[in-house]
């Protein structure tokens, strides 16, 4: 029998041919079968192309999963915000990894970008309505949802995080999340404001108690102009690594079921300094590298923990496979890691600034003929003794962080007593010492039975020795 491929048609053919499969949200493929069937008697109903792999016959019954033979399969959710068209830039990371994709974009992604240039990166067929009759004949929100070994939804807006923390199931994409007993993967994308609204942190605080992943939100410009926080979605490399990990990765689950000391644990670790604004384009801080809490937030996940990361302003990047949620105020980081608890364990890793700006002010301050403003300052909340006083979601083991430059086992002893915590980990950060900002660090652990001073090692290798001996006491050790 002679055959005949789309390549070997005329340009005119073929520029007709994309248009019409646009419009009917297939792939030239796909349309090419209709025509085909249509020409050949058959219903002229389209072949339902929802399955990953190649097209099958409505069997009235869920289908076995098509063979394939990408390296994984990824079921990309689009969601209605500007950050849309970087979704475009992660189907070909995605692919480059060696994994199939197939889109899914909601109707408010569609006034982004169109199915046509999702579905010609991909190579298949975009779909975008839960309605379709030709494929649902196949329960194929069902199918699409079984198919996939990872959902990534991306951008995750406002509004679609939170109609997925509710279970809305009322549009294709939150069909398919509900329908999905697998790993899903979300890269929020919003404005700032909206991000830190406490209304977003309980969605998100939701999903992640149901076992989503996050990647991002990255500190940077908003589209809108003069806007800009922590909000912006991470770039398609970043998500594209993350997805590729979860997918092949195995030691790192969506759900924690694996092994190791602190499998089936809960922990939550703060990392990094924060920054309190003077007004809007100066801050006081300090010089945390946030090196040592994300060691300690790998090093948990390593051994089988399920690991939020409440992270400050930070240049280092957050360990793949952890829920990270960035902050910048102290404040900010009491009301996320409040959102976090309860857990079987908290780490408070965090430089956390002991002061802020009573009025930041609104406008940037001018120099006035060399005279320097007047800066009152407030006490920031104390995290670490706000937590372990908790009476409702007091971890089970608290662990604060003492960076002194003098008389360090003296003064951890004193927080220790002050906090309420079980255990604080003391350091010696003069600047000689070179470990505030660097690789190595060599602390002093302090609980309430002595004290252990440790050797000079690497912050890894720190981390790693914290998280089994955190291992051993949740099992029942000392």
């Amino acid at each position: 029998m002679a055959s005949i491929t789309i390549r070997q048609l005329d340009e005119d053919l073929k520029k007709q041919l994309r248009l019409r499969a646009a419009r009917n949200g297939r792939s030239m493929e796909d349309e090419v079968r209709t025509i085909l069937r249509a020409a050949t008697g058959g219903d002229g109903s389209p072949s339902p192309a929802i399955a990953f792999g190649a097209p099958s016959k409505p069997t009235g019954r869920l289908a076995k999963p098509h063979p394939s033979s990408a390296a994984g399969r990824v079921l990309l959710i689009i969601g209605g915000g500007i950050a849309a068209y970087k979704s475009l830039d992660l189907i070909r990371r995605l692919k480059e990894r060696g994994l199939e994709v197939r889109c899914i974009l909601t109707a408010a992604a569609q006034r982004f970008i169109t199915p046509l240039s999702a579905g010609a990166l991909s190579g298949n067929a975009v779909i975008t309505d839960l309605f379709d009759a030709a494929r649902e004949a196949e329960i194929g929100h069902i199918r699409l949802a079984r198919e996939a070994d990872l959902i990534v939804v991306a951008p995750a807006t406002a509004d679609l995080i939170a109609r997925m923390a509710g279970g809305h199931a009322d549009d294709l994409a939150t069909a398919v999340v509900l329908a999905s007993g697998g790993p899903i993967l979300l890269a929020p994308a919003m404005n700032p404001t909206m991000w830190m609204r406490k209304a977003t942190s309980r969605n998100v605080a939701q999903l992640v108690a149901d076992g989503a992943r996050f990647v991002g939100p990255a500190e940077g410009e908003m589209a809108e102009a003069g806007e800009a926080g922590v909000g912006r979605m991470a770039e398609p490399l970043e998500i594209a690594g993350a997805a590729e990990s979860l997918i092949k990765g195995g030691t790192r689950p969506l759900v924690t079921r694996g092994t190791g000391p602190l499998a089936g644990k809960r922990i939550v670790i703060t990392s990094g300094p924060t920054h309190e604004p003077i007004d809007p384009v100066r801050y006081l801080a300090n010089r945390s590298s946030g090196k040592q809490g994300h060691a300690i937030a790998a090093a948990a996940l390593d051994a089988g923990a399920d690991v939020m990361l409440v992270s400050g302003p930070v240049n280092v990047p957050d360990p793949v496979g952890v829920t990270a949620i960035k902050v910048e105020t102290a404040q900010e980081m009491l009301d996320a890691v409040e959102l976090a608890l309860p857990a079987d364990c908290a780490i408070f890793a965090a430089a956390v600034a002991d002061w802020r700006i009573a009025a930041p002010s609104r406008e940037k301050m001018k120099k006035q003929n060399g005279k320097a403003p007047s800066l009152m300052l407030a006490e920031n909340p104390d995290i670490l003794a706000t937590v372990s006083r908790s009476r409702r979601k007091r971890p089970r083991l608290v662990i604060g962080f003492a960076a002194e430059t003098q008389n360090v086992i003296a003064n951890a002893r004193a927080k220790l007593e002050a906090k309420g915590c079980d255990w604080i980990v003391a350091n010696d950060v003069s600047p000689e010492t070179g470990i505030m900002g660097g690789d190595r660090n060599a602390v002093h652990l302090i609980t309430r039975s002595g004290i252990e001073s440790w050797p000079p090692q690497s912050k890894d290798e720190v981390a790693r020795a914290l998280i089994a001996r955190i291992g051993s006491t949740l099992d029942g050790g000392c």
